[in-house]
């Protein structure tokens, strides 16, 4: 496969903060942090960083602080930005820098190809403010029997997310307060739903509500754009947060090499 592409608009933002002092996967593999456990000689954060370049970004952003992390991320030539208090407080320190549209990912998304980002790039509705990249249940099951993920269930089927948003608009900005305020309310739900209003509400209770229409929905209440992303590929729905996820990662990517 071609590897090589046009230049992407905007920048990347690769996530590699620490949810936590000590990340079991990472202290399993002998490591300081997750994204510098290796998958057939590379970290994956090398490997997620790698994807974007060769997808066609020029200015790609790491968010970390620990520091072989930095000194990796430096030594890949990415801006290395310290992470705030939460991943939405992250994202938007370097929205301010960078502006629209900025592409964001993690670096535990190991199995990165660059024509998913070059993919979800281009299906993103030109007008959006956000968007954000969800692969449907039946594609990842037929790209990735027996994996196991965490579903949203919805009119039009069972979703899981790809770690994969895109900040496209004016909106963008508003976008990050909501994503803010979520992350506040996580051990509150109710707060949660409540944002969706009650008509919408009343659709998801009977089984009426589509992930798009939800997603549409909740923008629209907070006066912004916001669209789903339908994955082409069902692997793009793989990250590793653990073990059985490492074990994942490696065999999916001993199979890609090994056909290429």
């Amino acid at each position: 496969m071609n590897d090589t592409a046009s230049f992407l608009p905007g920048s990347a933002l690769i996530l590699a903060g620490s949810r936590s002092e000590t990340d079991p996967l990472a202290k399993s593999e002998g490591v300081d942090h997750k994204s510098l456990i290796r998958i057939d000689g590379q970290t994956m954060l090398e490997r997620v960083h790698l994807a974007l370049v060769r997808a066609g970004f020029r200015r790609i952003y790491v968010s970390a602080s620990e520091d072989q992390v930095v000194r990796l991320a430096e030594a890949l030539g990415a801006i290395v930005v310290p992470p705030a208090s939460g991943p939405s407080g992250s994202v938007a320190v370097v929205f301010e820098q960078s502006g629209a549209p900025l592409l964001v990912t993690t670096s535990d998304h190991a199995l990165l190809r660059p024509e998913w980002v070059r993919d979800f790039m281009q299906d993103a509705p030109a007008g959006c403010d956000v968007a954000m990249l969800l692969a449907e249940r039946a594609k990842v099951e037929q790209a990735v029997p027996g994996t196991r993920r965490t579903w949203l269930r919805f009119a039009d089927g069972d979703w899981s997310g790809c770690n994969m948003f895109l900040l496209n608009g004016a909106g963008a900005a508003r976008a990050l307060q909501v994503w803010s305020a979520v992350e506040a309310d996580r051990k509150r739900p109710w707060r949660i739903v409540g944002r969706l209003g009650l008509g919408t509400l009343f659709s998801y209770a009977i089984g009426r509500l589509s992930l798009a229409e939800g997603v549409r929905a909740l923008g629209r209440r907070n006066g912004l754009a916001a669209e789903v992303v339908a994955a082409r590929d069902g692997e793009a729905a793989v990250d590793v947060d653990k073990p059985d996820d490492l074990v994942l990662a490696r065999r999916l990517l001993a199979q890609r090499e090994g056909a290429e």
